[in-house]
């Protein structure tokens, strides 16, 4: 059974996925698409809606995005929101022009509370603006239903043909009803009944995977983690035996956290999984000798990671299909279709040209984080392993800044275990999106005892997030940053100073490479 779709058009805007990822939590399931995607390809995939985000261009400026005009023929409904408001008002003969006033941030808006866009909304509601240009004039067949003090027309609709534009962001938390208008889109507007579920979800893709791999042999990518786990799972409900899962210490794993990870899916493990385990700690650390910046660090990391891998799948003999755990953050921050590439990831942009497997599988490609541990859940996976704190692929090589060392390593390893102690301690752990210890690459003058220190300086990073495309920076007990400060200078040799990151996601990322 074809399940619902809506369809995001991305024009660059900075909440394409959020706008995804909100809609998923009306259970309807959404995808995101570069402006650029054909028409026939849209028709083909039958969307129920498709929304148009936003973006930092004018529609006047012959280099903006544009789409073709007989979009708006195929009567699928479609939802316009800031730039994306202001081209369909444009392609439509409405007119579009730089406001006299720019609105950015907190905004009181006036919606007209009879659009099915507004139901269930306050007259006067709290919005988020960030626009120059405004519509001045709406397309035939248009209303207006939303204004602001100095944005005339904050929002339109032509509910006849099923079309409709904000010029402020629904998307994000900081619009206080903006959720309810989404909703109100997908199923009032769209006509959506909300079959994304995660049950369906698995159920769907272990007979996917099923067909796909046939009786070939599987080699998974372990790394302990979260996504990696549950594709393992995953995998492993799949085909059973046909899997082979390889966990590749590199040396750069969490404090004990290779012995922990053996445990947990090794022989004596809950799990019925064939498990390898490689400990190639000094063949990393000699690959990233020298090497300091952050995307060169990445790709030998990833690069040497598959080698692995093939030499692993080797020693097995014939192996047809590589497992790994990519969830959606990670195609979309490497670079999906026109959007900016972030960062690249050692499962996605990080890989070799050339991978001596017949195909890779990504069961979690298309799940933002939280889906993928309703989908552990689901599978019965236990709800600590579950719940685990995200860790990168690339692990603690993107969490020391500058050259990877080994001393390096232990350094942020102590650091790191001491923080997630005292965090859990102090019972913030539960509530808390991710915590970590890095390690910069700056070094200061310190005094400790009678003698003068020339050492590291250690950057503790919490963050709150639902869905790890935005975060903002956890308010940390000052008590607590105290006793993890005072025990990590005092207990981690190498270090002599302690910072508290307070940057949030954007204009950071939570990892720091």
């Amino acid at each position: 059974m074809q399940k619902e779709m809506i369809i995001v058009l991305d024009f660059g805007g900075q909440y394409n996925q959020l706008i995804a990822r909100r809609v998923r939590e009306c259970n309807v399931y959404a995808e995101v698409h570069p402006y650029t995607l054909d028409l026939e390809k849209i028709k083909a995939m039958n969307p129920k809606g498709i929304i148009f985000t936003g973006g930092p261009n004018s529609v006047y400026d012959p280099s903006s995005p544009i789409y073709d005009k007989a979009i708006f023929d195929i009567g699928v409904p479609i939802l316009g929101i800031c730039y994306g408001s202001q081209l369909v008002a444009h392609l439509l003969d409405g007119k579009v022009e730089t406001a006299p006033v720019s609105e950015y941030g907190y905004t009181e808006t006036t919606v007209d509370r009879s659009s099915i866009l507004f139901k269930d909304v306050e007259e006067k509601t709290i919005t988020w603006m960030s626009h120059t240009d405004y519509i001045s004039e709406v397309p035939e067949g248009f209303v207006r239903t939303a204004y602001t003090d100095v944005c005339p027309i904050a929002a339109m609709e032509c509910p006849e043909r099923k079309f409709y534009a904000t010029q402020f962001h629904p998307e994000v938390m900081h619009t206080k009803e903006g959720q309810k208008m989404l909703r109100n889109f997908v199923y009032d507007v769209c006509g959506c009944k909300g079959d994304w579920q995660m049950g369906s979800f698995v159920e769907e893709t272990i007979k996917s995977i099923r067909e796909k791999v046939g009786d070939g042999k599987v080699l998974c990518a372990l790394s302990g983690g979260v996504d990696s786990s549950v594709a393992a799972v995953l995998l492993s409900k799949a085909i059973g035996k046909q899997l082979t899962c390889v966990f590749v210490d590199h040396g750069l794993l969490r404090k004990n956290e290779g012995d922990e990870v053996e445990a947990v899916f090794g022989p004596e493990g809950p799990y019925e999984l064939n498990f390898i385990r490689v400990n190639a700690q000094q063949r990393y650390y000699d690959k990233l000798k020298g090497v300091t910046e952050p995307e060169e660090k990445r790709k030998i990391i990833g690069e040497e990671f598959i080698r692995v891998f093939e030499e692993e799948a080797k020693k097995i003999g014939s192996v047809d299909f590589l497992v790994q755990g990519t969830i959606y953050p990670d195609v979309i921050e490497s670079g999906l279709g026109k959007s900016a590439v972030i960062k690249s990831h050692h499962n996605v942009g990080g890989l070799p040209d050339v991978v001596d497997f017949k195909e890779i599988i990504e069961p979690l490609r298309m799940l933002f984080k939280d889906e993928v541990r309703k989908a552990g859940l689901e599978l019965g996976i236990p709800e600590y392993l579950v719940y685990r704190q995200p860790f990168p692929g690339p692990g603690l090589g993107i969490r020391i800044i500058g050259e990877v060392t080994e001393e390096k390593v232990r350094i942020v390893q102590d650091a790191d275990a001491i923080y997630r102690e005292e965090i859990a301690k102090a019972g913030l752990d539960k509530g808390l999106g991710q915590y970590f210890a890095g390690l910069t690459n700056m070094r200061s003058v310190g005094v400790m005892g009678d003698f003068r220190t020339y050492d590291y300086a250690v950057a503790l990073r919490a963050v709150n997030t639902s869905d790890f495309m935005t975060a903002e920076c956890a308010e940390i007990p000052y008590e607590v940053l105290f006793k993890v400060t005072s025990r990590i200078i005092n207990e981690v040799k190498g270090v002599n100073r302690v910072m508290y990151d307070l940057t949030s996601k954007p204009p950071g990322t939570i990892e720091f490479e």
